[in-house]
């Protein structure tokens, strides 16, 4: 099938018109969107002219037609996706989503002209364990870990959205307390949060310190020692220590995932002898 995107035409055997973008070096934004989860439409900032349509499109999920003509960065398609950002930025906080902040500079977001208080998701942060932190005041309810916990990956159906419309958050069922819930603490939704509205506590932690130093920090690529699947490790590693692990999404054998062990048992590795 033949796809003209920005002016450039291309011969693709199917997929998105994300898929279609990427294989031609266009750069289009995302927030909602994973490559290991499937695309629930919900964020809007993928959303591309289509000639022909009467909507905007979510690039994420729209599959690629022969003879579709696509704009990308058209100024119908800024004023969409700047409207989405600014209605974000002012509904939640985004300090620990640079992906977020870098697409609102790109398209000159202006979250502050909705006013001071237009806030609408703050709450307390809730710490009921000791692996990770849910700041729900940074939600943007991407759905992402919902997706994570149920069918793509974890099957645990620990999480879902409740409520509606204002009320709409992320919660346990019967908004228990986690330990209550049936999480298992694999913390495969803090992988592909966006936002930092779920994060390890020893990140959550080193933040709240001002510790917190990504740029100096270094990766080291390992195998969990824990059981035979061998999945691949992320070592986040600051000043001598492990500070957070994670797991690449293209290693065949964990798409980013991990169990409990693999993401947070990794404290003895620093229990050096003095």
């Amino acid at each position: 099938m033949k796809i003209t995107i920005d002016g450039v035409t291309s011969e693709v055997d199917g997929g998105t018109i994300l898929d279609a973008a990427r294989a031609m070096g266009i750069d289009t934004p995302t927030l909602c969107y994973a490559d290991t989860l499937t695309p629930v439409n919900v964020c809007r900032v993928c959303v591309v002219e289509l000639e022909g349509a009467r909507t905007l499109v979510p690039a994420c999920s729209r599959q690629v037609e022969d003879g579709m003509v696509v704009h990308t960065d058209s100024e119908r398609v800024r004023t969409s996706r700047r409207l989405v950002l600014e209605l974000l930025g002012s509904a939640t906080d985004l300090s620990t989503a640079p992906e977020a902040l870098a697409y609102s500079e790109r398209y000159d977001a202006e979250p502050q002209r909705f006013g001071p208080d237009t806030r609408t998701v703050a709450q307390p942060i809730k710490v009921d364990n000791e692996l990770y932190v849910r700041d729900y005041s940074k939600c943007i309810l991407c759905y992402k870990c919902v997706e994570a916990c149920g069918v793509d990956h974890q099957n645990t159906f620990a999480i879902a959205v409740a409520g509606r419309g204002f009320e709409a958050r992320i919660s346990t069922e019967f908004d228990v307390t986690l330990p209550e819930s049936a999480c298992v603490y694999c913390g495969n939704c803090i992988a592909v949060c966006p936002t930092g509205a779920l994060m390890a506590t020893s990140e959550h932690e080193l933040r709240e310190a001002g510790e917190w130093r990504e740029e100096e920090q270094t990766e080291v690529d390992t195998v969990c020692p824990y059981c035979g699947v061998g999945c691949n490790l992320t070592l986040h590693v600051q000043d001598g220590d492990i500070v957070k692990v994670s797991s690449p999404d293209d290693h065949d054998v964990t798409l980013g995932n991990l169990c409990i062990k693999g993401r947070f048992g990794y404290q003895y590795v620093q229990n050096r002898a003095k």
